[in-house]
């Protein structure tokens, strides 16, 4: 397939980042992240969760966070809602659109939603319609679409099958996560090929890739030049899992855009800012952070 021209990278390190740093940063300090962030180019900005603050402490402010936000004209700011409490917060802070989450494989999801995997699907797609329903978009994950530590590989189909699903309730694009960062171009290739055969257009698919083990930019730029317009990023390649052991990193944001800019590829991110705002946030978090491309412009 003919890569796309433009790439439309989805944002994640306020709520995918933040969530996995021992620092707990105030609102105002994720607020300022936020403006920084939509400042660089970035329009789609994952700004917090609604999950239990006993859960999930990092993101304990997301009523106050989305209350306080400076929405500038043509950014999105999706916010992840674990259930129907959280969709019900969520709305009431003013949230415009949300994202579901669900795993493709069994343990995970009784390790990280406390509940079987068939479950917490149904309770997803129970979430997505209702949402539609109300006039908001719908952005849904998929995890551990590689593979799992305890369940060992997840079968591609079974990822596709989901995925229709929640475009079928009325989700407007699907995220695929390699949760574990364990997957490599040969995985990416079966992931998107299931995907096809299920009869899920590639523009309503995104990908998520961890860098555990330094795959994630190749992992992209396959999935890129099958067709996907759609990635997942987090600046400084913060991020992960608290309730997946042994995940790594995001993909770091600043290291794909330099990638996309020099194949001549649309984004819209000012890299110059984009690496500004990386430095700005690891001096937040008190460490250098692990991104390349912004290490190297820094120098």
């Amino acid at each position: 397939m003919t890569p796309p021209g433009r790439v439309q990278i989805v944002e994640v390190s306020p709520r995918d980042g933040l969530q996995a740093e021992a620092r707990v940063l105030a609102t105002e300090v994720k607020l300022e992240l936020l403006d920084r962030l939509a400042g660089a180019g970035l329009t789609a900005i994952e700004a917090t969760s609604f999950v239990s603050p006993t859960a999930v402490p990092q993101l304990a402010d997301a009523d106050a966070l989305v209350r306080g936000l400076l929405r500038r004209p043509g950014v999105r700011y999706p916010v992840l809602v674990p259930n129907e409490k959280g969709l019900e917060r969520a709305i009431a802070a003013g949230a415009g659109e949300i994202a579901v989450f669900v795993s493709a494989s069994e343990s995970y999801s009784r390790k990280n939603l406390r509940r079987g995997r068939n479950d917490a699907i149904g309770t997803a797609l129970a979430l997505t319609a209702d949402a539609v329903a109300r006039r908001l978009r719908v952005r849904a994950y998929v995890s551990m679409v590689v593979a799992d530590p305890d369940d060992g590989p997840t079968d591609p189909a079974d990822v596709a099958t989901i995925a229709a699903r929640f475009l079928a309730a009325g989700a407007e694009e699907v995220s695929l996560g390699d949760t574990m960062g364990v997957g490599t171009a040969k995985h990416v290739h079966a992931l998107l090929a299931a995907q096809r055969a299920a009869g899920v257009p590639i523009d309503r698919i995104a990908v998520h890739f961890h860098d555990t083990y330094g795959q994630g930019l190749a992992n992209a730029l396959v999935a890129i030049e099958l067709g996907v317009a759609m990635v997942d990023a987090s600046i400084g390649g913060i991020g992960g899992s608290p309730f997946a052991k042994g995940a790594g990193g995001n993909l770091a944001t600043e290291d794909l855009v330099w990638m996309l800019d020099g194949m001549g590829v649309a984004t819209g991110v000012d890299l110059r800012k984009l690496a500004e705002a990386t430095r700005w946030l690891g001096e937040r978090l008190g460490r250098e952070l692990p991104g390349r491309a912004a290490r190297a412009l820094a120098g």
